[in-house]
């Protein structure tokens, strides 16, 4: 069985006011985890005071959302700038949730969940960072569209 995959990483909340507020922020995958269905990843807030301290992001949604908006149910991820990666989070009853990381900390986690994750699941993660639009087709579903540049 493969272990779990986490990295500590450092997030920065961003408000309406647009100050922004440093979180640690431990990244995690585990491949055991949801047989049957796409893993997520976790992202556990520890002494953040939220009323859960866990939100979870689909694996290959984190991925795209490194090149372009992405957004599966209430989960929205989005490029800002060239360095920096926003992760949006809303549930019913809570205000929304807006996290931004540098993409660098997310490429290399990511690259670590596909390097050690189980045989058998798609290698989308190189996709994912590569330049150009057929990096996010490519990320979402593990295959390089016709003609795209190689």
């Amino acid at each position: 069985m493969t272990a779990a995959v986490e990295q500590r990483a450092r997030g920065y909340i961003v408000t309406d006011g647009n100050d922004h507020f440093a979180v640690p922020v431990l990244l995690r995958y585990d491949p055991a985890a949801a047989r049957g269905a796409e893993r997520p990843v976790v992202l556990h807030f520890p002494g953040a005071g939220f009323a859960s301290p866990d939100r979870e992001v689909p694996r290959a949604l984190l991925e795209a959302g490194l090149r372009t908006t992405c957004t599966e149910g209430g989960v929205r991820v989005w490029p800002c700038g060239r360095v920096q990666t926003v992760v949006e989070f809303h549930a019913p009853g809570e205000e929304p949730l807006v996290i931004q990381f540098d993409s660098v900390v997310l490429i290399r986690f990511l690259r670590r969940t596909h390097a050690e994750g189980p045989a058998g699941e798609p290698a989308v993660a190189a996709a994912a960072h590569e330049p150009g639009p057929a990096a996010a087709t490519s990320a979402t579903t593990g295959t390089t569209p016709t003609g795209a540049p190689g």
